[in-house]
């Protein structure tokens, strides 16, 4: 967290969800708009899902009512992370008294919109009420692995990635363990538990280990590749690793940041940008930008990014600029070069409506999404292929589907995967040729397995 600090294979559709799909299309169904369809100016979140990734944010609680906020929120991205209300300070300020409002409010915000939770942070040195440093090490033991379990029940099956410990590093070249109530009570051992208790109490949530000044190969990175290499082979469960990534002047993007991020993958963990942020302003600022962006999608495992914050007026370094939107909700280059590397197009954050993409040759596309059937363990979807001013004679958008649901059959349309199993890049069958404004569609069943929120559906891209 900052502070101050330097530098599936489609099956036979179901009798009970053709019955309420026909059901459905008798009685015109009331349409659930899509929280995140695809712009006629791409979004970030529609983008990324074409690419297979999330695209997220930090959140304060506190700014949820400004209407510009929480519309740019929307709009734009697919994952929140609470910025301070998950913490230990927050969540359980005085010993066995949890209080988790704010944070539920991120939570049902999030949840409303489809978006992925990144759980942030359960064990930190600091941000940590005063009552936890007193404790005798038998005390802190009890306490850390309580704090653990109590804040990840409360949110079990809600949150995507916990960020379990943070920060547990020093800085500079020796590469030791920094020190903290933790560190100094429990010794080295302490990590490993956190990560065992947070299995326990959660087992289908990703475990990360999330610290900042490791984007390049260095000391500090070093140290913590180790532990992740030494957790793998002893089967400490580990599933992700955050990397930070606060970038100015005095401390850019590195030049092996992608090799990096790429060897910390080639230990068998997924890598994420957890709060990414790069101080500056037009094209320099917006060159970093994209190359990070495009050092996350040359990485298989890079499964998502998150910049810390939506505005710069909110940021933690405001007078730095840092973000992709300024003051006042305007996106900036910064925002057209991520747009760009994540395969989008145009400037200005869309207004929620169908996505179009050409890819330069004059036709173009744009996609919608309706639910025409809903019912306890499933439900249909209909995605409809609209063409722009010109023929076209063909089509591909991708659907991203969230967390546990699973696609049983899809007609009008021939589906690939990706490797995780929740995108499906959508191409036609019989209906690519489209006259100018002529329209298709394509449909699919759902088992929600415990999830009822819509997905994603990303650019539409026409030849």
């Amino acid at each position: 967290m900052p502070r101050a600090r330097v530098g599936s294979r489609p099956r036979a559709l179901p009798r009970r969800a053709a019955r309420a799909f026909t059901s459905a299309l008798l009685a015109a169904a009331t349409v659930t708009a899509l929280a995140h369809s695809a712009a006629a100016a791409d979004t970030l979140a529609s983008a990324a899902a074409g690419k297979g990734r999330y695209f997220g944010t930090a959140v304060a609680a506190s700014h949820l009512g400004e209407s510009a906020y929480a519309a740019t929120l929307d709009r734009e991205f697919s994952a929140v992370t609470p910025e301070n209300e998950m913490k230990w300070d927050a969540t359980e300020p005085t010993r066995n008294t949890f209080s988790f409002g704010a944070a539920d409010q991120i939570v049902s915000h999030a949840q409303s919109k489809g978006m992925k939770i990144r759980g942030h942070t359960l064990v930190w040195h600091s941000q940590l009420p005063s009552w936890v440093s007193g404790l005798s090490a038998t005390d802190l033991r009890t306490a850390m692995n309580n704090h653990i379990t109590q804040v990840m029940q409360h949110y079990k099956g809600k949150i995507y990635a916990w960020d379990v410990v943070n920060e547990a590093f020093q800085d500079g070249s020796s590469g030791a363990r920094r020190s903290s109530p933790f560190q100094d009570k429990l010794g080295n051992g302490f990590i490993e538990e956190a990560f065992r208790t947070a299995r326990a109490a959660d087992p289908d949530a990703k475990l990360c280990y999330n610290d900042y000044n490791t984007d390049g190969v260095n000391a500090k990175s070093n140290a913590v590749y180790n532990m992740v290499k030494d957790f793998k082979s002893r089967g400490v469960p580990i599933d992700c690793v955050g990397f930070q990534s606060h970038f100015n002047s005095a401390s850019p993007v590195p030049s092996d940041y992608q090799a990096n991020l790429q060897r910390f993958a080639d230990l068998g963990v997924d890598v994420q940008i957890t709060e990414l942020d790069i101080e500056g302003s037009g094209t320099a600022q917006a060159t970093s930008y994209s190359n990070v962006v495009k050092a996350c999608l040359a990485v298989t495992r890079c499964t998502g990014i998150t910049v810390w914050g939506i505005t710069d007026k909110y940021s933690w370094r405001s007078s730095g600029t840092p973000l992709l939107f300024d003051s006042n909700y305007a996106p900036k280059p910064a925002y057209d070069a991520v747009l760009a590397a994540l395969g989008g197009s145009s400037s200005g954050g869309g207004d929620g409506g169908g996505g179009d993409n050409g890819g330069g040759t004059g036709a173009t596309c744009t996609v919608s999404f309706t639910k025409t059937a809903d019912w306890n363990d499933g439900y249909n979807g209909q995605v409809t292929v609209k063409a722009g001013s010109a023929p076209i004679t063909g089509w591909t958008t991708a659907v991203t589907f969230p967390a546990g649901q699973k696609v049983s059959t899809l007609w009008n349309g021939s589906a690939s995967w990706d490797s995780s199993g929740t995108v499906m890049t959508v191409r036609p069958t019989y209906n690519g040729n489209l006259a100018a404004g002529a329209s298709t569609s394509f449909g699919f069943t759902v088992q929600k397995n415990g999830n009822s929120a819509v997905p994603t559906v990303g650019t539409c891209t026409a030849s």
